[in-house]
């Protein structure tokens, strides 16, 4: 049997055992070894879902992860026992109108680690052992588990920068300074971002927006107006990417942009009205950032190049036992960045 973190309802976790598998073709078997605690499974642990995704059965949490590949089911090429590999929690069907259109983050048959959305749901990968298909595993030699298990998050903050295309010498606002706009600040960086400016409320979270390389960070619970500097004219900055998904946060930082600016929007929290008066004057473009697909293997072999050091934002583990002092720290954003479950301790 293989043990399992499960949510049952809101507040209620539990460890339980599942049936250990074997690999069938194109798939291997996984001896898991760390695992991120995201904002995600935060909302299933704290709400028991979000917005409208109700959990209606226990689900296995998780969809940052890595761990050592042990055995490999048959017609498996490119992997070899004890490789780390990180894992994408993405499986598209490649089959659908949005699959054969190229957008396999947009997929209408997704199955997405640790999601409530369908039903039944979409069991997570907070486990000892996990049975993957080989197309998700990316080799990530040359980490740690710990970094192996950030590529997820860090895919996210890469495709958003996609997104808004040519960073080269632009002047970014990031709102939001949790683990995915502090990875958004490293991602704008590497393409050529030439200012960083960082808002958010908790003061934690803007001193490790310092320490990956905001230029400017602002508390805007301290100081509700820190952002009019840049509002001078018709705006100042370029392009604006909303982590936070506060509506006070996203309606700040449209002021600041300049005309024909950008609005890359991450934070996912509900809908929220916008100054439209303000994005047509300026015409400005609104873009939704939504997971990820090519950008997995592109975060695994940033990281392993060197380019992108997520070890800061790494601050917190422990074993899967400790469930319950881990999302606690998890929830504290006072204490914590990225809290992460080591498996097989």
């Amino acid at each position: 049997m293989t043990q399992a973190l499960f949510v049952h309802a809101a507040k209620d976790l539990r460890l339980g055992d599942i049936p250990t598998a074997t690999p069938g073709p194109g798939e291997v078997r996984i001896a898991m070894r760390r695992g991120g605690i995201c904002g995600s499974d935060l909302h299933y642990f704290n709400h028991g879902g979000f917005g409208a995704i109700r959990l209606r059965e226990p689900m296995v949490l998780g969809h940052e992860v890595s761990g050592e590949v042990v055995e490999l089911g048959e017609g498996v090429t490119g992997l070899a026992p004890g490789d780390l590999v990180a894992v994408s929690p993405s499986r598209p069907c490649w089959t659908c109108a949005e699959c054969k259109r190229g957008l396999p983050n947009h997929c209408l048959n997704m199955r997405f680690y640790g999601s409530a959305m369908p039903f039944p749901h979409i069991q997570g990968a907070f486990r000892d052992s996990l049975i993957a298909d080989a197309s998700q595993c990316v080799v990530a030699n040359g980490l740690t588990p710990a970094q192996a298990a950030t590529a997820e998050p860090l895919a996210v903050a890469l495709h958003a920068v996609c997104r808004a295309g040519d960073l080269l010498g632009r002047r970014v606002l990031v709102t939001g300074c949790g683990p995915i706009g502090v990875l958004v600040i490293l991602a704008a960086r590497r393409a050529g971002a030439a200012e960083i400016i960082a808002t958010d409320i908790a003061p934690a979270g803007l001193a490790m927006a310092q320490t990956v390389g905001a230029d400017v960070v602002l508390n805007t619970a301290e100081a509700p107006d820190a952002l009019t500097p840049y509002t001078t004219g018709k705006g100042t900055l370029d392009v604006l990417f909303e982590c936070s998904g506060a509506q006070p946060a996203l309606v700040a930082g449209i002021a600041t942009l300049r005309p024909r600016g950008q609005v890359i929007q991450l934070g996912l929290s509900g809908d929220m009205s916008l100054p439209m008066m303000q994005i047509t004057a300026k015409e400005l473009a609104i873009k939704g950032s939504f997971r990820f697909h090519e950008a997995f293997p592109l975060a695994v072999r940033m990281m392993q190049q060197g380019l992108i050091d997520v070890a800061p934002l790494l601050t917190h583990s422990f074993a899967l036992a400790d469930f319950a002092e881990a999302f606690a720290t998890a929830n504290d954003r006072t204490r914590a960045m990225k809290v992460q479950l080591v498996f097989g301790a």
